[in-house]
């Protein structure tokens, strides 16, 4: 006899855990239009490739003979797996068993596949639909226990260390608070799932215990509220199985880990392409906007950009695109909103996304149109001088190779920031650019106070001193001392880019491993 009723015994018990929180719970996650953790991990993997690890986790139930008869899994599931051919960890909450509550996470299956995706050197996915914490732990385990430790199960990973070595994407696929909340921020990229998924640091009952009003989980952590306004969010989807697509175009432009090359695909745009267009993009009238977009597209190679957080920070463009093929990051300065000017929020976009590229070897071009740190009362009150120092010095630190594009303006500080000090750089102005410490519309006032006061016509003088002013701001002045490198015409950005960014490819595998500029932060 072999061991038939061993494996008899093992699907037996598969099959228990297959059910989950049973059909009734089943039912009714199906009745709010999402899918269970089974089928979003089905998928999103390659068929066939996921191998579950910690199957038979769970809480069983013996008879008085000492037979199995019930076994009530934990509610994570978490295994390896291949996603459009590449080896990657997922995990994934089930909200089917006790609403994905601390109290059924047995062994903190997470942490466990968390140390194997480190260990493999391969992306972390997160399908996060869980509550957190709960009082039943501590009845549980019969006593309570110090945040962060005390909970049986593997020792989570270093965070820190994570983050500067693998790719980590979160989805929120459903009510998410507490722990699995926070795990949606230790993430270099995030989405949620529009209507049906909630994120905050507690719910409704927590928020009425603390503070003595009602509010829906919507009001309170929808994807108005986290996306376009907090911006803990970055994506934002309309069903779970766009939420899967989002993950992988991100995860496309991504490397396996830091000591590995990003992927490049075969090049379908021609490198030497010159856009007509880009000649007359830039309106001669400064205070007329034009679409951003229309610039990245007719330089990238087209239809490849993949942007983050549009609805946060919105005056500065961010995303993943190719040049030639090569996986880079782009940014450009948003006309449409606050004039382009940098908010706080759209330098804290910023932030993230340079030490993202820095983290994963991947060369920055950035189309700068920047008129400077936002200014005003609200701005100050936000803090926005010390979120300008940080993000200049987050880019000082950076060793990725850098090209900006001068498309139209550089003013003050935030003008500053288009640059590095070292490293692999180039840098392009076209000639609808110009410069300078501060406006001459808003700092001829400044300068000229006492001139223009004294003139019988103060209006005219002032107008008078401007003129003058304009008439040496010409960036072929600045040329002429070398403080600008290179003046071009438009059409050339994309053959100058595709050889930058071919250039770049030994620097890029010279600096393969962790960065040496500050730990990503969330």
């Amino acid at each position: 006899m072999g061991w038939e009723p061993e494996i008899e015994e093992l699907n037996r018990r598969r099959r228990f855990v297959e059910q989950m929180g049973g059909e009734e719970a089943v039912a009714k996650h199906h009745a709010r239009g999402k899918l269970t953790v089974r089928e979003r991990i089905a998928k999103l993997v390659d068929p066939g490739s996921f191998e579950e690890m910690g199957a038979l986790t769970g809480v069983a139930t013996y008879d008085e003979a000492g037979q199995l008869t019930d076994l009530r899994p934990a509610n994570s599931v978490v295994g390896k797996c291949k996603v459009d051919g590449r080896r990657m960890v997922v995990t994934g909450g089930d909200y089917t068993v006790r609403g994905g509550a601390g109290d059924a996470n047995i062994a903190n299956k997470g942490a466990y596949a968390e140390g194997v995706a480190m260990d493999w050197r391969v992306p972390l996915i997160r399908l996060l639909d869980a509550t957190g914490g709960s009082v039943r732990t501590f009845e549980l385990i019969g006593r309570t226990y110090l945040p962060g430790r005390g909970v049986p199960g593997p020792t989570p990973p270093n965070l820190g260390q994570m983050l500067n070595t693998i790719p980590v994407v979160s989805a929120v696929l459903g009510s998410v608070a507490g722990l699995p909340a926070v795990q949606a921020c230790f993430a270099h990229f995030n989405v949620m799932v529009r209507r049906t998924s909630q994120i905050f640091v507690g719910g409704p009952p927590v928020v009425k215990a603390s503070l003595g009003y009602d509010i829906s989980k919507e009001d309170l952590g929808s994807e108005e509220v986290q996306a376009r306004i907090s911006g803990v969010i970055d994506n934002v989807a309309d069903s779970e199985e766009e939420a899967f697509a989002i993950i992988k175009r991100f995860l496309s432009f991504m490397p396996q880990n830091v000591w590995e090359m990003a992927p490049r695909t075969t090049p379908t745009d021609d490198p030497n392409r010159r856009d007509e267009e880009l000649l007359s993009i830039i309106p001669r009238k400064k205070n007329r906007a034009y679409d951003p977009y229309e610039i990245l597209n007719r330089i990238l190679d087209h239809d490849t950009f993949f942007e983050i957080a549009p609805f946060y920070g919105r005056s500065r463009i961010v995303g993943l695109a190719r040049v030639n093929g090569y996986p880079v990051g782009a940014m450009i300065n948003n006309p449409m909103h606050l004039g382009g000017a940098v908010d706080v929020a759209a330098a804290e976009k910023l932030i993230r996304f340079v030490q993202l590229c820095d983290t994963f070897h991947l060369p920055l071009v950035y189309f700068a149109d920047e008129p400077g740190l936002m200014v005003g009362l609200e701005s100050e009150k936000q803090g926005m001088v010390r979120v300008g120092a940080r993000a200049s010095y987050v880019i000082n630190q950076t060793k990725m190779p850098w090209i900006a594009f001068i498309i139209r303006q550089l003013f003050g500080v935030g003008g500053g920031l288009h640059m590095r000090g070292g490293g692999m750089r180039e840098r392009y102005a076209w000639p609808s650019a110009s410069w300078g410490s501060m406006h001459i519309e808003g700092g001829t006032m400044a300068a000229y106070r006492r001139e223009i006061e004294a003139a019988p016509d103060p209006e005219a003088k002032r107008a008078e001193i401007e003129a003058r002013l304009q008439g040496i701001a010409s960036p072929f002045r600045t040329a002429e001392t070398f403080a600008i490198e290179n003046i071009i015409d438009p059409r050339d950005s994309r053959p100058l880019l595709c050889d930058f960014i071919e250039a770049a490819q030994p620097v890029l595998k010279s600096q393969l491993g962790p960065s040496f500029a500050p730990l990503y932060r969330p």
